[in-house]
């Protein structure tokens, strides 16, 4: 192995061997902790350290990294405290997770890294929101984001890819290509020889390197960094290395050819690169050997001090309490002055006056800048804050609300257009397993809005109609927004967007300009989490949201009932004391919604009332939802599917009771 010093001192070399063989050394104590069984688990990167410290060693400290599991060097080289570290991996309150996640799986702004999930691709598209932050800020900076060659097999990493070659992103794309994804060889994964080859066909450039030459790496990325900052262009680098040990330490490798581990062995980074120093007189034996004396001993005290803290003491209150990001709410009144708007008018000003209000914020869907969007919502935003501010996406669900993550993690705020509510599943992990659980993870907020245009009623068949609130209702972490009327629609989008917390902000298409009322003019809010009362009554309370309330309302001046209808307008906080004394009340309690019956968050709100009101009832809760079906195209077929056609009949049934 030769290494080329290119003008680094004999200090920067010495300096660079201490950053090597630290994580080394870790590595080694982490091995004997996990058969002493003093730690639980252990996903080693032994034989890859050279690519985590090239690659931070060649990064400014104020640049961005998201690391991956065997990147423990990233970790070192930043400077992170290594008693927190054995903190974090032996589940204890000082780690950065606080117990509540493991290994690498954590952030810190404060050091500039961003850690991963388990799902492993999803961090390349936060990497895409990081340097769109860097290019909107005009700041000369790059992102450097790492995936093992197995996880750049999923579609996070086409996405990604794709998302930061249209918007020329200053992103890194390094390919840890350790030749095995678990154990699977690269030969199974995928056909091609090189990822310079995908390069190619995203348009941006490549290489491939050795990843156990040190010095390699670090000149590799310093100059390919110098060259992004200029051209403002991803790049993807490869670093071929190999997994020494198993993917995590109890799958073991029985499953390597017979003499492949001896045959990387003699390719070791370490032992390559201290061979390189003591032939050249670098550094003499006595003085590695003070050297590697001395970190041990700074690894094994940080380790027994991490080992001697306290486990850690469940506190309910805690845990929930830290599913979201501290927000001191501010009451901001609405204006006497009000003029008629639509839902898409009230929704469009919101956005517009928001806009206004927060030069961060960035507002990214598929055709919402001079198309102006499906449903002509952000019709005009884009002449107005420009092209940069209101960006046309490309069809990569997962990569934008991942790029919406990485904007709120550089201090900005995004607000995401799903196309259609439905379209969601193209990017369910970036919300349920990022956006949700990385404040309760390691405590950075997700200011991301997400805007859902959803329900049935016009003819769009099952792929453009569908009522998914209740796929997001059941994860913590997320606040769910749901409208009826226009005023409430901007007051509440201006507080989702306020919130340094992800909002799914649910848009029913079918009121988007069937239903109009004064709107203030102003700039004002509405808290979540705080449902309304439409209608007083007394004979019956119904519970619902969207547009089931017009249903209710119209069907309460047509037979002309005494019913209590309450709006709960936020479904996520849930505003279960308006529920309840509405019920206490009135002794009847219908739960409307359009969904289908089964799992939706109809059966939640009937449980709370049973639960917490049985007394004050006359008669069952009854349930209206629709059917359980996908949502028919044809006009006949849908309105039978629809909750509206048993609402009626429900509805006499427990007036009667």
């Amino acid at each position: 192995m030769k290494f080329n010093r290119k003008g680094l001192t004999d200090q920067d070399l010495i300096d660079f061997y201490k950053a090597l063989l630290l994580p080394r050394l870790i590595e080694e104590k982490m091995l004997i902790a996990l058969r002493q069984g003093r730690i639980s688990k252990w996903f080693s990167g032994y034989g890859q350290e050279a690519i985590s410290v090239g690659a931070t060693l060649a990064m400014a400290k104020d640049e961005f990294m998201l690391p991956m599991h065997r990147n423990l060097g990233i970790f070192t080289t930043r400077g992170i405290p290594l008693y927190r570290l054995f903190s974090q991996f032996q589940g204890k309150a000082n780690g950065f997770t606080k117990g509540r996640d493991r290994s690498f799986h954590f952030g810190s702004v404060d050091h500039h890294l961003v850690g991963m999930i388990s799902h492993l691709g999803p961090q390349m598209g936060i990497a895409d929101g990081i340097a769109l932050a860097h290019k909107l800020k005009k700041e000369s900076k790059v992102c450097l984001v790492i995936t093992g060659d197995g996880g750049a097999s999923e579609g996070d990493f086409h996405e990604a890819l794709n998302v930061a070659a249209v918007w020329k992103l200053p992103v890194i794309f390094l390919v840890e290509n350790n030749q095995w994804g678990l154990s699977t060889p690269s030969d199974e994964q995928f056909a091609f020889k090189s990822f310079v080859y995908k390069a190619m066909g995203y348009g941006v450039k490549g290489k491939s390197i050795d990843g156990n030459n040190l010095l390699e790496v670090y000149h590799a990325i310093q100059e390919i960094s110098e060259e992004i900052k200029k051209d403002s262009v991803p790049f993807i680098l490869e670093c071929r290395t190999f997994r020494m040990r198993g993917h995590e330490e109890a799958s073991g490798t029985k499953y390597y050819p017979d003499g492949i581990q001896e045959e990387w062995s003699d390719k070791d980074p370490v032992e390559n690169y201290r061979g390189f120093l003591l032939d050249s007189d670098v550094i003499s034996p006595d003085e590695n050997e003070n050297m590697t004396q001395r970190l041990k001993q700074e690894i094994n005290a940080a380790f027994e001090e991490a080992f001697a803290e306290e486990k850690i003491v469940f506190d309910e209150a805690t845990e929930l309490a830290d599913r979201f990001a501290p927000f001191d709410y501010k009451e901001r009144s609405a204006s006497e002055e009000k003029e008629d708007r639509r839902l898409v008018d009230a929704i469009h000003d919101a956005l517009d006056q928001s806009m206004e209000k927060h030069p961060e914020l960035v507002l990214m869907g598929q055709d919402i800048a001079k198309y102006g969007g499906v449903f002509k919502v952000t019709e005009g935003l884009a002449d107005k804050y420009g092209y940069d501010r209101v960006r046309n996406t490309p069809l990569c669900e997962s990569a934008i609300v991942g790029t919406g993550l990485g904007l709120s993690i550089s201090g900005m705020k995004a607000v995401v257009e799903m196309q259609f509510a439905d379209f969601a599943t193209e990017g369910f992990n970036q919300i349920v397993n990022n956006l949700a659980k990385i404040h309760y993870r390691w405590g950075q907020k997700a200011d991301v809005v997400i805007r859902m245009p959803t329900g049935a009623g016009v003819a769009a068949g099952p792929f453009h109609s569908q009522s998914n609130e209740a796929w997001f209702t059941h994860v913590p972490g997320l606040k769910v927004v749901y409208p009826a009327f226009p005023a409430d629609a901007k007051g509440l989008l201006i507080s989702a967007i306020e919130e340094p917390n992800p909002v799914l902000f649910f848009e029913h298409k079918a009121l988007y300009r069937s239903v109009s009322e004064p709107v203030p003019n102003n700039y004002y809010n509405i808290p979540l989490g705080k449902a309304h009362v439409v209608r007083e009554g007394h004979a019956a309370s119904i519970i619902t949201y969207g547009a089931p309330v017009h249903w209710a309302l119209d069907l309460a001046e047509e037979e002309g009932l005494d019913l209590e209808i309450v709006d709960l307008r936020c479904l996520m906080p849930l505003d279960e004391e308006t529920i309840l004394n509405s019920v206490r009340k009135t002794h009847r309690a219908l739960v409307l919604t359009e969904d289908t019956g089964f799992g939706s968050i109809v059966n939640d709100l009937s449980a709370l009332i049973t639960e917490q009101a049985f007394d004050a009832l006359d008669a069952p809760v009854r349930r209206v939802a629709s059917l359980d079906t996908p949502v028919p195209f044809a006009a006949e077929l849908e309105q039978g599917f629809l909750a509206k056609a048993r609402l009626k009949e429900t509805l006499m049934e427990l007036l009667a009771y």
